[in-house]
Order: structure tokens, then C-alpha cells, then sequence
């Protein structure tokens, strides 16, 4: 074998392309085969010599521990570097579901844990503090970006700019968001912004999602009626985070909790709170968009711990559906 080495030295030592090439991804396949691997390496022209590159792996004792994931590879490496840098595994990319309901410090905390973030302060700065990013002139943001993160799922490159994440995101709620449904804000009497607005506590006060429309009528009732929104998702936005809990959305709600003097307690303050309460989905913008006709200005959880509400059309009626 060290003869081989020897013969093949000038092959290994010198890489595939002595001029600059950029970087390829080069993929590894769980369980795949280290010989396919080195074939797969001459055939894109990241090595020069598929059995010179064998020898080498053996010769390191590196030939059994290659790792399936993604990698950046060049031809400018020469086979001691390539042989090292296949041995460390992961992925470029990450694939994360922010949920809809979430605040701007849930999906930095996630971002973090799946490994696209290094911190969160960043992130939640540029949130707070939005630059200039495509498709933002066509919103109504006064403050910040909460609100407009779209939920879904996400492809992310671990080294990605955290301004190019947030702008992916602000994107993805920019075409979500079509002229039918700013022409259904305008219907109800609301501006882009106060949609949104709404479509958070919506998004927040709901579990089964058929009931979203009935939801924001209920809403859209009331404040068409000059009435408090009463709103307990509005409260947990205004008290952050619960240590105790270790949540953002404290339940249950105290009585004290009800009485503290914030903008975002519809307890306290007539209309909508100042901003978004947290990052809505699709289904609850459509249904602030287009919600249900109904007579409705209560609702409270069922006492069957369903998620489901039950509705109303007058306090007493409200009063007569609490649990018994």
C-alpha cells in the first residue's frame, strides 16, 4: 500500500483543479457505500484519481468513517483536506416549522435550537428594528415586524444572514397575502395593519380551526359595536414571559393578571391593541379576511376540554354557558 502512496503522491497531493472553483455540495446518502462515495468524488471532479483516493482513506484510517450528510466541497482541496472534511457529517441546510401562534421570541428560540442561529438577540433586534427588505413597502407596519413572520416551514442554510431568514419569512407573508383578502380587511373596516392585528388574537383564541371565522365575527361584532374585546391572548402578550410557568402564553389568568395597565389589555382598552400579539397563519387571516355572519359577541371554552368554544349572542346567555 505505501508504494501505491508513493506512486500516487503527485495525484494527492495537488487538488482536482489548481484554479479558484466554488465550492459544490456534495452530498453522502445514509448507509451508502464508501466506493460509490469516491466515485461519486472523481465523477464531479473533486478528486483526480478515484483509486488513489481509496488508498489514501485506508492508509489514514479514514475509510470507515465517513459520514452521511451534506458538505461543501472544492476541487481546489487536495485529498488529505477532502479526506478529513468528509469525516465530520451534518447538514448545510435545516428544516424548520415555525407553528402559527407563535411570538418573535418562540420562533428566535427555535431558529437557535435547529442550529440556524447562533443567538437570538440578532434576530429579535432586526424584528424590532426592521431594515429595508423586499416586499415591506407594500405593508403597513408602523413598529415592527411581529406579525408578519409567516408560519410554515422553512429551509435554512446553517450559515445563512439572519436578515436573508427574516426576509424568506416576509416574503412568504407577502405573496400569502392576496388582493382578495386586503379587499376583505377593507370590507370589515379595517386597515392591512389592524387585520393583521386582529387575525393574531384570532389566531391565539383559537384551537380548531373551523371555528376562526366564527371567531373573528364575534370580534368584528364587538368592535363594531364599541365594545371591549375582552381578550385574554391580549393580557399574556402584555405579561411576556412567566418565569414560573416558563412560558410566554400564561394560563390560567389571574384576576390581577386582567388589571395590568398595558395598551394590549383589551380589559382595560377600547379597540385593538398597539401591534400583532404573535405571527398568524393563513386560515386565521382569511377568516378576519372573510368571517362568518353571525350574532355573536361572546364566546368561552367548552367544559369538555375539546378546544372548541361556545357562543353568544347576549352576556346573560354567556353567563348560563360556564361550566357548572
Amino acid at each position: 500500500m505505501t508504494w501505491m502512496l508513493f506512486l500516487n503522491e503527485s495525484r494527492l497531493s495537488a487538488p482536482a483543479s489548481a484554479r479558484e472553483t466554488p465550492a459544490l455540495v456534495f452530498t453522502v446518502e445514509e448507509g451508502e457505500p464508501t466506493l460509490s462515495v469516491i466515485q461519486r468524488l472523481e465523477q464531479a471532479g473533486l478528486i483526480r484519481d478515484a483509486e488513489a483516493f481509496r488508498v489514501l482513506l485506508i492508509y489514514l484510517g479514514l475509510d470507515k468513517g465517513i459520514q452521511a450528510g451534506q458538505y461543501e466541497l472544492s476541487p481546489a482541496m487536495d485529498g488529505i483536506q477532502m479526506a478529513y472534511a468528509l469525516q465530520k457529517g451534518g447538514r448545510l441546510e435545516v428544516t424548520v416549522t415555525i407553528l402559527p401562534g407563535w411570538r418573535a421570541e418562540e420562533i428566535a428560540r427555535v431558529l437557535r435550537l435547529s442550529g440556524v442561529l447562533d443567538n437570538e438577540a440578532q434576530f429579535l433586534e432586526i424584528v424590532r428594528n426592521p431594515p429595508a427588505l423586499p416586499g415591506l413597502e407594500t405593508l403597513e407596519y408602523p413598529h415592527a415586524l411581529e406579525g408578519f413572520l409567516m408560519p410554515g416551514t422553512y429551509t435554512f442554510r446553517r450559515d445563512a444572514p439572519v436578515r436573508q431568514i427574516i426576509a424568506q419569512m416576509v416574503e412568504r407573508f407577502v405573496q400569502a397575502l392576496t388582493p382578495e383578502i386586503r379587499e376583505g380587511f377593507a370590507q370589515q373596516g379595517l386597515t392591512l395593519y389592524q387585520g393583521i392585528i386582529l387575525a393574531s388574537i384570532v389566531e391565539r383564541e383559537g384551537v380548531v380551526k373551523e371555528e376562526y371565522p366564527i371567531i373573528a365575527s364575534v370580534f368584528i361584532n364587538r368592535l363594531k359595536a364599541g365594545m371591549k374585546l375582552d381578550s385574554d391572548p391580549t393580557v399574556q402578550y402584555a405579561l411576556g414571559y412567566d418565569i414560573h410557568m416558563q412560558t410566554w402564553w400564561k394560563n390560567p389568568l389571574s384576576a390581577d393578571d386582567l388589571k395590568v395597565d398595558s395598551p394590549y389589555n383589551t380589559y382595560i382598552y377600547s379597540g385593538l391593541p398597539p401591534t400583532p400579539i404573535c405571527n398568524p397563519g393563513l386560515e386565521a387571516i382569511q377568516a378576519v379576511a372573510h368571517p362568518a355572519q353571525t350574532p355573536y359577541y361572546y364566546f368561552r371554552a367548552r367544559c369538555d376540554r375539546s378546544g372548541r368554544h361556545i357562543f353568544a349572542e347576549t352576556y346573560d346567555e354567556h353567563l348560563s354557558n360556564a361550566c357548572k
